[in-house]
C-alpha cells in the first residue's frame, strides 16, 4: 500500500534523496522547504516519473506558518503514514565559549524546536489512526561531542531524547519511532556549516569516502518498509573509516 510521507527539509541532501527514495519505493510524498524555486522543481522532476507530490513552503522555525500549512492540507494528504523530520543544520566549529548567538540559536530552533513542531502537528494524527512512523534524522554527534561541535552535538543528543521519549509516550499504539544517527554525509552541510567556504568545507571530506544522502535514505525505506511488528529504534550509520564522531581514518 502506498503511504503518504512527508519530508522536511527536501530540497537537498539527505531530505531530497529520501524524495527520491521513497518516490522509487512508490509512496506519495508532501515535501517541505524554504526554497520556493526549488522545491517545484523536484516536484516537478518526481511527477515525471509518476510521483504523486504536494509541495508546502516555510520554514520549519516558523510554528505558526509550519501550523497553518498541516492544517489546510487537502483531506486527500492530511492522513501522513510517515513523518521524516529532516530539517536541520550545523553552523559553525568556533569552541563554546566563542560562538555565535546567531548560529546557535538558528541550530537550536531549527533542530530541536522545528521537529518538536512538527511532531506535534503529525503525530496526533497518527496516535487517533493507530498507525504512522517518525523517523528523525539525527547524527553520531549526538552520542559524543567532537571538538567545536559544542552546541551542534547538543541538538542531536535532543534529537536522541526526543526520540526516545516518543517511543515510550507512544509504546501503547501501532506507532514506531527511528533514529537515524549519519557520521560523515557528503552534502551541503559543510558548506552551510562554514557559512559558504567551500574550500574549507570540501576538507572535512578528504581522504575518507564518506557517505551519501542516498545511504541515509535507504535506511530510511528499508525502516518503513519492515513488518508492522518491527521498530527499527536506532540506526548509527557511519563511513567504513569513521569510527565514532571524532575518530576518523584518512589516506
Amino acid at each position: 500500500m502506498n503511504k503518504i510521507v512527508l519530508i522536511t527539509g527536501a530540497t537537498s541532501g539527505i531530505g531530497l534523496a529520501c524524495a527520491k527514495k521513497f518516490a522509487a519505493n512508490g509512496d506519495k510524498l508532501i515535501l517541505t522547504g524554504r526554497n520556493a524555486q526549488r522545491l517545484a522543481e523536484i516536484c516537478s522532476e518526481l511527477k515525471a516519473l509518476g510521483t504523486q507530490v504536494f509541495t508546502l513552503i516555510f520554514d520549519v522555525r516558523d510554528k505558526d506558518a509550519a501550523q497553518k500549512s498541516i492544517e489546510q492540507l487537502p483531506a486527500e494528504w492530511q492522513n501522513i503514514d510517515v513523518l521524516v523530520n529532516n530539517a536541520g543544520l550545523a553552523l559553525g566549529l568556533e569552541p563554546e565559549y566563542e560562538g555565535s548567538f546567531d548560529d546557535w540559536e538558528t541550530m537550536i530552533d531549527t533542530n530541536i524546536k522545528g521537529l518538536l513542531t512538527m511532531t506535534r502537528l503529525v503525530v496526533p494524527g497518527m496516535v487517533a489512526r493507530n498507525s504512522g512512523h517518525i523517523i528523525n534524522i539525527g547524527s553520531v554527534a549526538g552520542d559524543a561531542a567532537y571538538a567545536g561541535g559544542n552546541v551542534y552535538c547538543a541538538t542531536k543528543a535532543a534529537v536522541k531524547a526526543l526520540s526516545d521519549g516518543l517511543r515510550i509516550d507512544v509504546a501503547n499504539t501501532a506507532i514506531r519511532v527511528t533514529n537515524l544517527k549519519p557520521g560523515l554525509v557528503e552534502t551541503n552541510f559543510s558548506n552551510v556549516r562554514f557559512h559558504g567556504d567551500n574550500d574549507r568545507a570540501a576538507n572535512v571530506y578528504k581522504g575518507i569516502k564518506p557517505l551519501t544522502g542516498d545511504d541515509i535514505a535507504d535506511v530510511a525505506v528499508y525502516a518503513s518498509n519492515a513488518p508492522a511488528h518491527v521498530q527499527i529504534a536506532e540506526v548509527l550509520i557511519l563511513a567504513t573509516h569513521q569510527a565514532s564522531g571524532s575518530v576518523i581514518v584518512r589516506n
